[in-house]
């Protein structure tokens, strides 16, 4: 029997838009990344400044996140969407615009915090489609996600190659991108608050019960932070391989990564998350652990996918398990976002000072450790499974925009 004869076709296509909301975003990010050295270049920035300047996203995502859930419930889910949405496509085109450190960092700020904002207000809208449609789905929502980010990158390694200025490059990255994400946000649900339900303060702090299962994200958080950015430099230095090959060990691992969270869902559905992320916890302690006694580069680059596959599910799993463990979702999945962000953070600057004191083999000794966090505390996402007993589908909202 076909999935459209069980799921009302409604549903599949907002299943379908919310995960091309989820590509658009991941393909601002890519379409930035592959750009900071002319941004760097064009800013006259030194190694240390821009370290610094780099820190602005994640500061700015983390302030402006428990902002979300009031806009949510302000303005409804989707009119939220669309326009945080289109904030983060368009905030692309202000980095590269930047003369110098200062207004790099403010421009930054205001990238990071669209870009947080609009996290938050998506994984509600996708959870909610989840919950309706009665299976997984937020792992092949995040898989979306590294996808887009590959495909900026790939449109960002062209433009880099032709010799594109940044600012009319991400000018129509940003064009693109906006307008793809405005139409996109026409079809995702757009669920009702209930009238008795109380607003949302303007500035939530994270509620308790994301401060656990925000502790196990900020687990995959930093190893997938600590492997995209020190898996090449530990095969270049550590084991003396090719600038080359080292490189592709990073991008191995980010493949890794999109084709796990794109095929996750049906393992989690299969066998439940608690179970999945303890397999997981698992696979990246034992990845770890290849990493840390490599002494050939193909044992580390084995040991760096096992990392890759172990912790892909793991954060789309944390924000399902937020959005179910309290009354208010965007609220929830804010908290654990403002915590996996700060992970992301500070997970290259720990690598990097710790392999100052001693050496990348301890640093990466210390991510096989918070791996082991994962399966000893994988219990605290229970609540990301769904009720077995609830209807798969329930009644879908009005299919007309709000705004």
């Amino acid at each position: 029997m076909s999935e459209a004869t069980l799921i009302p076709r409604e549903l599949i296509r907002a299943r379908y838009a919310v995960a091309a909301v989820f590509c658009v975003h991941g393909a601002v990010t890519g379409s930035f990344a592959t750009r900071i050295p002319w941004i760097q270049d064009h800013a006259g920035l030194s190694a240390g400044q821009l370290g610094f300047a780099l820190a602005f996203p994640a500061l700015g995502a983390s302030v402006a996140m428990p902002l979300a859930a009031a806009i949510s419930h302000r303005f409804g889910a989707r009119a939220a969407l669309r326009v945080l949405l289109a904030l983060w496509t368009l905030s692309l085109t202000l980095p590269s615009l930047a003369p110098g450190l200062l207004t790099l960092c403010m421009a930054l700020f205001v990238y990071g915090a669209t870009s947080g904002m609009s996290d938050v207000v998506m994984n509600a809208i996708g959870l909610e489609t989840e919950n309706r449609m009665g299976r997984s789905i937020m792992s092949g929502l995040h898989g979306m996600w590294s996808v887009g980010a590959l495909l900026g990158s790939a449109g960002g390694t062209f433009a880099a190659h032709l010799g594109a200025d940044a600012r009319i490059h991400h000018l129509l990255a940003a064009a693109v991108l906006t307008v793809l994400g405005l139409l996109v946000c026409r079809y995702v649900l757009d669920p009702p608050s209930s009238p008795e339900e109380d607003a949302p303060p303007r500035f939530a702090l994270p509620p308790k019960s994301a401060l656990l299962i925000g502790a196990v994200g900020f687990c995959a958080v930093f190893a997938e932070g600590a492997s995209l950015d020190w898996s090449a430099v530990y095969l270049k230095d550590e084991l003396e391989t090719s600038a080359g090959l080292a490189a592709a060990c990073t991008t191995a691992f980010a493949l890794t990564m999109a084709v796990a969270r794109i095929a996750g869902d049906k393992i989690v559905d299969r066998f439940g998350p608690v179970p999945t992320v303890r397999a997981g916890g698992v696979l990246a302690t034992g990845g770890g652990l290849l990493v840390v006694f490599a002494s050939h580069p193909a044992v580390a680059m084995t040991g760096f996918g096992m990392m890759g596959l172990g912790i892909a599910v793991v954060v789309p799993l944390a924000f399902a398990a937020a959005g179910r463990s309290g009354p208010n979702p965007s609220q929830a999945i804010a908290g654990v976002a403002t915590i996996t962000y700060t992970s992301g953070l500070i997970a290259p600057s720990a690598i990097g000072a710790v392999a100052d004191a001693t050496s990348l083999m301890v640093s990466f000794a210390l991510v096989t450790t918070l791996a082991v966090g994962l399966i000893l505390f994988a219990g605290v996402l229970r609540s990301a499974g769904r009720d077995k007993d609830a209807p798969s589908a329930a009644p879908l909202p009005e299919a007309s925009p709000r705004a």
